[in-house]
């Protein structure tokens, strides 16, 4: 059925719902906010996975976009997305030589934070004729991925010598929750973030190593990290759509959040719990309840009392605040804990202005994990 034009009543539940006037005002305000600290635009459309999106963020200033994988790299770079920087290490025959097939293309850029992988993607290169820009990634305290920043000129030198390699500059992914983060602000963090890759920056480039590109920031850090001289680029990716994550670390109002899951109310257990018809194949598990976002369950109602207590694959569990009795067949827009993961459960994102649907996007980069 073709939805353009119909009101809310035309959609079945469980469904994705995205504020196309909030989606804009977030793409515009984070694009402001590079624009006035003088550094570069590169969202990470992990997020929305939606070509669509990524030519908004690229019209509203985005210098080019950020995916985490090579398969989304190729769906974006199939509607017309030249400038694209995998922040991800690219490890595996297949991969390096995907890689330089891509980047015979577009301007690929990829992290690297091994010798292994420089030598793979060199020569995939060197085979297919084609030049791959490398990002030496940085582990500045996440530990999930990246070199110590000592080793980080070893690395760069052996990108200078291979061929087939460009070396594009570093990047760091830390956020505002890792070990040691303390209670510090996500200013101080973000400042800290920046200034450590900056430091590093220079210092290799004291020793002849040419850093063109100082990359760091996500949503919660990002316009902090701006705000370092010598940051080059940020690269948020939640900001478009916001979620409780970025509520619950003062990153922004809920009133910002511009993607609601519409469930529907199928049974009432008790007096304190509901049961919607989205469960563990709609809401995302990756970030459990309380820990360090300080979560209420699974998702919340948008402006009520009422969380995602627990969920089995289609049913998810409600916790009813005093005075919250939901009936069999409302129908609740949810705010998701963590929406880069919640979208990639979907197949499509639907668009709402004035309570009518005015867009249907397909979400063409879901599932793509190679």
């Amino acid at each position: 059925m073709d939805l353009i034009g119909k009101g809310l009543d035309a959609l079945d539940t469980p469904c994705m719902l995205v504020d196309l006037d909030r989606l804009q005002q977030n793409i515009e305000h984070m694009a402001a906010i590079a624009r006035q600290a003088g550094v570069k635009l590169r969202p990470h459309v992990k997020t929305h996975k939606v070509p669509e999106i990524a030519r908004m963020q690229l019209a509203a200033g985005a210098c080019g976009i950020t995916v985490a994988k090579l398969d989304e790299a190729e769906v974006f770079a199939a509607h017309g997305c030249t400038d694209i920087f995998q922040a991800y290490t690219v490890v595996g025959e297949h991969k390096w030589r995907h890689a330089a097939e891509l980047a015979q293309r577009i301007r690929l850029t990829v992290g690297a934070d091994s010798r292994e992988a420089l030598r793979g993607l060199s020569a995939a290169a060197t085979a297919a004729g084609s030049s791959i820009g490398i990002r030496i990634e940085v582990d500045t305290g996440l530990h999930r991925a990246g070199v110590s920043p000592d080793g980080a000129q070893a690395l760069c030198e052996e990108t200078l010598r291979l061929p087939g390699l460009d070396l594009d500059g570093l990047f760091t992914f830390r956020g505002p929750r890792f070990a040691g983060a303390g209670d510090r602000s996500l200013a101080e963090l973000g400042r800290q973030e920046g200034e450590t890759l900056v430091a590093l920056a220079e210092a290799l480039r004291a020793r002849g190593i040419p850093i063109r590109e100082v990359s760091a920031g996500g949503t919660p850090t990002g316009p902090h990290v701006a705000q370092v001289q010598g940051i080059t680029e940020i690269r948020p990716g939640t900001y478009v759509f916001m979620d409780n994550m970025q509520i619950n670390m003062g990153v922004c109002a809920p009133e910002a959040v511009a993607l609601h899951i519409l469930c529907t109310v199928v049974s009432r257990p008790a007096l304190d719990l509901a049961t919607i018809d989205g469960g563990s194949k709609t809401f995302c598990g990756d970030v459990p309840p309380g820990g360090t976002y300080n979560l209420r369950g699974y998702g919340t109602a948008d402006g009520r009392d009422i969380f995602v207590q627990g969920m089995s694959e289609e049913h998810g569990v409600l916790k009813l605040g005093p005075g919250e009795a939901p009936r069999v067949g409302d129908r609740l827009p949810m705010i998701p804990n963590h929406v880069c993961t919640t979208v990639n459960l979907s197949d499509a994102l639907i668009g709402v202005r004035g309570g009518r649907v005015a867009q249907v996007w397909p979400i063409l980069a879901r599932g793509k994990r190679q």
